[in-house]
């Protein structure tokens, strides 16, 4: 589908690299590029809600719903038609439940399939850039299987390929998540340089004048509406002036907060969480409770004094570190470094998916800014 701004958009009008994000979710990877002055001119998905989200948020791009499983002759034709003869970079992160530590882990998974598939569009479009966005795993399981194939797969004679895994919270943003990143430049001399870190467990270690500490969840989230005890609305007033420099960075732009509804917790959740302690797990609970939920995060309760770790796409697994509650789809975006004018569509639970399944903006921010150098 496209959006009702829609537009014939070309290279020769733009003064700006023009991005097409494939697997774009809800803009995550775009948000990061916009942001470091790229040009976004499309954004290709399947997820109806996900290209909603999208489509609001990128109202100077294109949507498109394509299946990249699909013929891909056809697909590169409707990309070219929406998008324009020049593309100068192709962006995306494809789904990874095949090779995702929390999934089967199965090398001929067909979901694994859809990486391939974003090389080959890669190698039709020849864009001057792309980068490739996946979990950790594609670097090393299959004893390095599945990345060789990555990489066996991208046109060697023009493109000069480099892959790394960064961890966010490296780059400002608030959560530990480690994401591999395949990058490649066409035509080009040297391999791509990744941006080097610009945060730090103890800042101290840098120098006041070459490193931040690493943004704390209460650096992240005290300024929003506390809902200790009520739901919340669907348009909220910030509860406190910002209390640190990222949430200065987040709240530009926007007056209200959105997308900050508590889940209904019943009793017993609420009273379980209440055991523990910050920065812990179900190892605090007595032991009549600890195998009320059998998987190794389960009960966990975030530090409000450290990063949170990975926001995932579900709602149920991590809780509030001073609230009895999961945090809400607002949280969990604060989180990510989506900023608070960034608005979300869908259902509550359509809403934590495309959260979770994004790339965080402040870290895409980054590998943009190496990326402008280096064209």
């Amino acid at each position: 589908m496209a959006n009702s701004h829609s537009h014939a958009l070309t290279g020769k009008n733009l003064a700006r690299h023009a991005v097409v994000a494939l697997f774009c979710g809800a803009g995550g990877f775009s948000e990061g590029f916009r942001e470091a002055g790229f040009q976004i001119v499309a954004g290709v998905d399947t997820n109806t809600a996900a290209l909603r989200t999208y489509a609001r948020n990128f109202p100077e791009a294109i949507t498109l719903n394509i299946d990249m499983a699909d013929n891909t002759a056809d697909n590169y034709r409707r990309i070219r038609d929406a998008a324009g003869e020049s593309i100068d970079v192709v962006i995306g992160g494809p789904p990874c439940q095949g090779i995702s530590l929390s999934g089967p882990r199965k090398l001929c998974d067909p979901r694994n399939r859809l990486l391939l598939a974003f090389v080959d569009m890669v190698n039709r479009i020849r864009p001057e850039a792309f980068i490739l966005e996946n979990v950790p795993g594609v670097a090393g399981l299959f004893n390095g299987q599945y990345k060789d194939l990555l990489l066996a797969s991208v046109d060697q004679t023009e493109y000069t390929v480099a892959v790394s895994v960064l961890l966010a919270a490296d780059y400002g943003v608030p959560q530990l998540r480690r994401r591999f990143f395949l990058v490649g430049l066409r035509n080009a001399q040297a391999k791509f340089c990744f941006p080097s870190p610009t945060h730090h467990p103890r800042a101290s270690i840098f120098g006041a004048t070459n490193g931040q500490r690493y943004v704390t969840c209460h650096d992240a989230l005290s300024d929003l509406p506390p809902l200790a005890s009520d739901i919340g609305s669907e348009k909220q007033e910030y509860a406190t002036p910002p209390q640190s420099d990222y949430q200065r960075c987040v709240r530009k732009g926007s007056q209200a907060v959105f997308n900050h509804i508590a889940a209904r917790h019943g009793d017993k959740v609420r009273s379980t969480i209440r055991l523990v302690a910050p920065g812990r797990n179900y190892r605090d609970l007595p032991e009549h409770l600890r195998e009320t939920r059998r998987f190794h995060v389960a009960w966990t309760r975030m530090d409000g004094q450290a990063p949170a770790p990975t926001i995932d796409t579900g709602h149920r697994h991590h809780f509030h570190y001073l609230y009895d509650r999961v945090p809400t789809v607002r949280e969990h975006a604060r989180l990510q470094s989506f900023p608070d004018r960034f608005v979300f569509e869908g259902s509550k639970t359509q809403q934590f998916a495309q959260v979770g399944n994004a790339v965080p903006p402040l870290l895409a921010h980054a590998l943009a800014g190496s990326l402008k150098e280096q064209l």
